[in-house]
């Protein structure tokens, strides 16, 4: 018997996502009768104990007879379980200094360690992950915070809904003004984004018309790795070389920054790949008034990200001239939404979502014992770093 247990979040402020929902634990263990799942208790999940009972899943407070432990955010040190194979997203493979002794830990413990965020089809493309559910909070937020900043509309918070469909319905009569926004990326948080921009009634125009023209009613551009990234030699993109060699292009997101009032940015981005602007670009062309930062990286592909908001605040101004934090809405600021976790505000869509992917692509793969998609992500195998990762041994303490 084979047992695998979801654990409590631990990491402040708690995470209320989940990687199974109670529904799929129970097809899990009809389908998979040598299969067991036990339930960490907890009382801030979005899908609640007697959730989990009343599908016929055991609740436990101890889960370390498990032999598998599922997890979504980063787990403290002091609980993690030696010996144990463990699933969640570590934010580690770029060498992040806050998570390097959760690294050092997971080594000393012989732990093994399969990172979300690097399970991977053959192209490259992400597997599982929360991308969609971000880009759809994004994008609210973002049209929310322009519409506080200028006092043209008015959005309710997204926590607010019930679920998705019931936001949907919040949409409905919201009249926007003649509003340019460019979305960035081509990955889940951008899906998210543009189906949000739909359901407002946003149009999708080309790159070359949404520089050149003046519209009458709502538009946005969808910009891509191309539209975005060129070679400064080749004057070519190409996508793998892109991820390969970042510092051998620079951005062409410029001329958007002179004809744009919202960026929604979804794009990957790492320490040597070209900032959409620079800091420095923020003269008087620069029109752009609110930036919703989804993929949120500190001083990232956005220049001016000054740090995380929390969900319950997620916005703040960055001066124009000094490029220091301010309060929101402030006509000399630019306004920033960046927070870390924005699909917990529609956590059991998110976690569905989540789930479903982790069954169809992952599931049986890890219950046979591995696959070649496991191993890629498996970062750490009980205690030594795995090939491909290698390059932590340093950040590791080895």
């Amino acid at each position: 018997m084979l047992t695998i247990g979801l654990i409590k979040e631990g990491k402040i402020p708690a995470d209320n996502r989940v990687a199974l929902t109670p529904a799929q634990c129970k097809w899990i263990q009809q389908h998979f009768p040598h299969v067991k799942i036990i339930v960490q208790q907890c009382d801030h999940r979005c899908f609640t104990n007697k959730e989990y009972e009343r599908a016929g899943i055991s609740l436990l407070q101890d889960v370390s007879d498990c032999d598998i432990l599922l997890g979504i955010k980063e787990v403290p040190v002091e609980q993690l379980i030696a010996d144990k194979t463990y699933l969640f997203f570590s934010h580690t493979k770029k060498l992040q200094p806050n998570n390097q002794q959760l690294f050092k830990t997971i080594i000393n413990k012989k732990i093994t360690l399969i990172d979300y965020e690097c399970l991977e089809h053959d192209d490259g493309q992400r597997i599982i992950g929360f991308g969609f559910f971000a880009g759809v909070v994004g994008a609210h937020n973002g049209m929310m915070a322009y519409g506080n900043r200028t006092g043209y509309f008015k959005l309710g918070r997204v926590f607010e809904s019930k679920d998705y469909r019931q936001l949907i319905h919040t949409y409905f009569g919201v009249r926007l003004p003649n509003v340019k926004v460019a979305v960035t990326g081509s990955g889940r948080v951008a899906h998210g984004v543009v189906e949000v921009m739909n359901l407002m009634g946003v149009t999708e125009v080309e790159p070359d018309e949404y520089l050149e023209k003046k519209f009458t009613y709502p538009v946005y551009v969808l910009l891509k790795g191309a539209d975005l990234y060129t070679h400064r030699e080749s004057k070519t993109y190409g996508r793998n070389d892109f991820h390969q060699y970042p510092e051998m292009y620079r951005s062409r997101f410029l001329p958007y920054t002179r004809c744009t009032d919202i960026l929604m940015n979804g794009v990957y981005w790492s320490e040597h790949a070209p900032r959409l602007f620079e800091v420095n670009d923020i003269d008087d062309s620069f029109s752009i008034e609110t930036i919703a930062d989804i993929t949120d990286d500190l001083n990232g592909s956005v220049p001016i990200n000054l740090g995380d908001q929390s969900i319950t605040d997620p916005v703040y101004g960055v001066d124009r001239i000094t490029h220091k934090k301010t309060a929101p809405y402030l006509k000399s600021s630019i306004d920033v939404m960046a927070v870390g976790n924005l699909p917990n505000e529609l956590p059991r869509d998110a976690s569905r979502y989540f789930g479903e992917q982790l069954i169809k692509f992952v599931l049986e793969d890890l219950i046979k014992g591995g696959s070649a998609i496991i191993d890629k992500a498996t970062l750490v195998k009980k205690g030594q770093i795995t090939t491909t990762y290698l390059y932590m041994k340093e950040y590791g303490g080895l």
